[in-house]
């Protein structure tokens, strides 16, 4: 991500933060810390060079640069596929699992589950209201796998009994 943010041209990492937040945070920013490691990394592995270095009243200031060999490796990650999210191995999953195992009232986790999803999907709907089409787009990728969920709640309530003798054995 950082690779292509330095696409358009050289940055400090402060200004790579405030754009990776700004474009792809959507509540979720990323930490100084997080941004400098990255950069020390790509830095030791060629991705990047330092451009520029500005002295300060602290330290001082580098401005990154993307390199050849750091374009060839965004290249390349941009044309890999991402695995498929799903994974057959969930918490949800084991909750139910271990809920019915304990003799637990597995019901209640998927209702309680259902309403947090439901309450999830009223926020994205509403941020798509006002929002713009990067805005709409992740929302609709996100409001999407949450409709899958429901569905996997749904059918996994109706198969409840026999989960549990399953669970049993």
């Amino acid at each position: 991500m950082l690779l292509g943010l330095l696409e358009d041209g050289p940055r400090h990492g402060y200004e790579l933060k405030h754009e990776y937040d700004e474009r792809f945070g959507r509540g979720r920013s990323l930490a100084f810390g997080q941004i400098y490691a990255t950069l020390a990394r790509l830095l030791r592995n060629g991705l990047v060079e330092v451009d520029a270095v500005e002295a300060g009243g602290g330290p001082d200031r580098k401005r990154y640069a993307i390199t050849d060999l750091g374009i060839t490796d965004l290249d390349q990650w941009l044309s890999q596929p991402e695995p498929p999210a799903p994974h057959l191995q969930t918490v949800l999953f084991t909750k139910v699992a271990l809920a019915l195992m304990s003799g637990r009232p597995a019901t209640e986790l998927l209702d309680v589950q259902r309403r947090a999803h439901l309450a999830r999907m009223r926020e994205l709907t509403a941020l798509k209201a006002g929002g713009d089409l990067a805005t709409t787009l992740i929302a609709d990728y996100a409001l999407f796998h949450l409709e899958a969920d429901l569905r996997w709640l749904e059918l996994t309530a109706a198969r409840l009994d026999k989960l549990a003798k399953e669970v049993a054995r």
